[in-house]
């Protein structure tokens, strides 16, 4: 069996009074992550994974920012498009390991509906899927409140013919 490894990441700045969509979860927040799309940093990090596992460029590539075809759009609809072109490719995902990075909210309680939301999307078991988050201890434009960023390590498999 064939198995590939890929790695994605995404940063993006926090502004006051837009949503805050994390992990295709719309998190309470006074701040929110604004992007091209609904800059949900995790999905965003976890496409990347995929796309490099398979050689398939990026996010960025695939559904560029500079497209009106893509302005506002979910990235819950994003991944689903990544997880296609994964499949088409010939490969599975074996797993996803993400880790984001953000000084507030805490959102231990909402992972759950997160793994819920992205395996369902993905079409993968809860137990392919793990989510971590961490603070930067007050440094940095995390630390400020001013950003938030997500990593993700993504396990695809060759399909046997």
């Amino acid at each position: 069996m064939n198995f590939r490894i890929g790695f994605g990441f995404d940063t993006h700045r926090l502004e006051e009074w837009k949503e805050f969509w994390l992990g295709g979860v719309l998190v309470p927040h006074t701040k929110g992550a604004v992007g091209h799309s609904d800059a949900d940093v995790l999905i965003h990090a976890i496409c990347d994974a995929l796309l490099g596992a398979a050689s398939l460029r990026d996010i960025g590539t695939r559904f560029p920012d500079t497209s009106d075809e893509f302005k506002g759009i979910d990235s819950k609809i994003l991944l689903k498009k990544t997880c296609a072109l994964i499949r088409e490719n010939g490969y599975s995902i074996g797993n996803i390991d993400a880790t984001v990075v953000l000084q507030a909210p805490k959102i231990g309680k909402y992972i759950p509906e997160m793994l819920f939301t992205l395996s369902d999307v993905m079409g993968i078991s809860q137990g392919d899927l793990s989510i971590k988050a961490k603070t930067s201890e007050t440094l940095g434009f995390i630390g400020r409140e001013e950003g938030i960023s997500a990593y993700a390590v993504a396990l695809i498999l060759l399909s046997e013919i």
